[in-house]
């Protein structure tokens, strides 16, 4: 089985990110499993190098990837900016076709030989780990660009792209392209590819069939469909002898998540009619069966195993007793229920009390390692005492770094979804809870949030 390396370019778009929501884009693409999250280059030498030191502190299993050898000192600022990334690499790209090196680069053909010697050894040097990029690789002559790939492997280059920025090549040409050039390379040739005519997943499909060893992909923008492709390879990858490292079952969301951080939710604004009939897709009620809900949890792109489609089957139910479980909230079941670690501690019942004239209590009783643990408290408000009365039981207080609710359906029998965020020996742990019942969401996300913490320290 071929594994296809995966580079992430969501963050080379021509959008301008936040500074948060680079650092939030990252965290999703490693908690995916991305081989390789690209950056471009550096070009505001106060706000750009500072992103990446920060980025690369938490990404610790991908490669942290910034572009260079646009001029003389790009090579040093992607250098002096990768300093703190614990797997580095310098992208060097630059164009080959003899028009984006007369306009572009400004180079003849000897000298851009000569340049990409000198630009790959410098990044060698100073990163070790150096990917050299033909960005317009089907516009050069061939016999160039096979010289242009041999320079920069003997100066050090580690790795080698080719792109079709142009989209200028159908599938089995490209897949024949990418060989030639390959059989000479001597080292890991990855692609990348535009959507300019909707082909680039056909293209990388089949580059990756024959001498392509990865794909540059995306959330957004015009290269290949980073969920697309992993759907494809997901769904034929057996027969086609090709896997990859990414994380499948939570990928859809997650790229939900950065469609959202980017400003491309498609259902940010729905008219009504359009809102309905996609709600209309999914609709479960309490006595749908495993294999409906099975179904439906595929539908939404997750890969579940049986454990967790228990879990998330058993949630359903309790949610549709009260209202039917479209899209949205199954989604968001999906979320809280399954992708969890272990519950050490189970929600058996809770009792709230509260009002303008009398103190806020809530009464719950928790099941843990077959024993009913039970807690009552007062607080201020009903979450507050939902909270102490939970602490009680567990004997233990946590910090509360976060606390957010929202309603993620409409209407007043409306699913309500809450996340929470506790601290523990300095690290942050989140929980997601969900039911019709604020409250009742409220404490599952704490619940959900304090089983990580246990979890985790009973690991150690």
């Amino acid at each position: 089985m071929k594994q296809i390396v995966i580079s992430d370019r969501t963050l080379c778009r021509e959008r301008k990110f936040t500074f948060k929501e680079k650092l939030e884009i990252a965290r999703l693409l490693e908690k995916i499993r991305v081989d390789v999250i690209e950056l471009p280059p550096i070009r505001d030498e106060r706000a750009d190098p500072l992103c990446v030191r920060t980025l690369s502190a938490f990404v610790s299993d991908a490669v942290v990837s910034v572009e260079a050898g646009c001029d003389a000192g790009s090579v040093k600022r992607a250098a002096e900016a990768l300093s703190a990334a614990k797997k580095k690499r310098i992208r060097v790209a630059l164009p080959l076709s003899p028009v984006g090196m007369e306009y572009t680069a400004h180079k003849k053909p000897q000298k851009m030989l000569d340049y990409i010697r000198e630009v790959v050894t410098e990044a060698k040097a100073l990163a070790g780990d150096v990917e050299f990029e033909a960005i317009d690789a089907t516009r050069a002559e061939e016999a160039f660009l096979s010289d242009a790939v041999k320079a920069a492997v003997e100066a050090g280059a580690g790795s080698v792209t080719l792109s079709d920025t142009a989209a200028s090549m159908m599938p089995d040409d490209f897949a024949a392209f990418v060989s030639r050039i390959a059989d000479g390379a001597g080292v890991p040739v990855y692609v990348s590819v535009s959507d300019l005519n909707g082909l680039a997943v056909a293209c990388a499909l089949l580059a990756a069939r024959g001498a392509a060893d990865g794909v540059k992909v995306a959330v957004g923008g015009d290269v290949t469909a980073l969920s697309t492709f992993s759907d494809l390879i997901r769904n034929r990858g057996g027969d086609l002898g090709l896997s990859t490292r990414l994380a499948v079952t939570e990928l859809h969301r997650t790229v939900r998540q950065i469609e959202w951080i980017g400003g491309e939710r498609k259902d940010a604004a729905p008219s009504g009619e359009k809102k309905a009939a996609d709600e209309g897709m999914i609709a479960l009620e309490e006595n749908a069966d495993p294999e409906a809900i099975a179904a439906a949890v595929a539908r939404l792109g997750y890969d579940l195993s049986d454990e967790d489609l228990a879990l998330v089957s058993d949630e359903v139910r309790r949610v549709a007793g009260k209202k039917t479980v479209g899209e949205r909230e199954l989604e968001a079941i999906v979320a809280s229920a399954a992708l969890q670690v272990p519950a050490t501690y189970q929600l058996d019942s809770y009792v709230i009390n509260s009002g303008n004239i009398i103190s806020a209590s809530a009464q719950i009783t928790l099941t843990a390692n077959g024993k009913s643990l039970h807690g009552v408290s007062i607080g201020d408000g009903p979450i507050d005492a939902a909270f102490r009365a939970l602490e009680s039981v567990i004997g233990h207080r946590y910090e509360l770094d976060d606390f957010k609710i929202q309603a993620i359906t409409e209407g007043q029998e409306a699913v309500g979804s809450a996340l929470i965020r506790l601290r523990s020996g300095g690290k942050l742990y989140s929980g997601n809870g969900v039911s019709t019942d604020i409250l009742g969401a409220a404490i599952r996300a704490y619940l959900n949030a304090v089983n990580k913490i246990v979890y985790e320290e009973n690991a150690q």
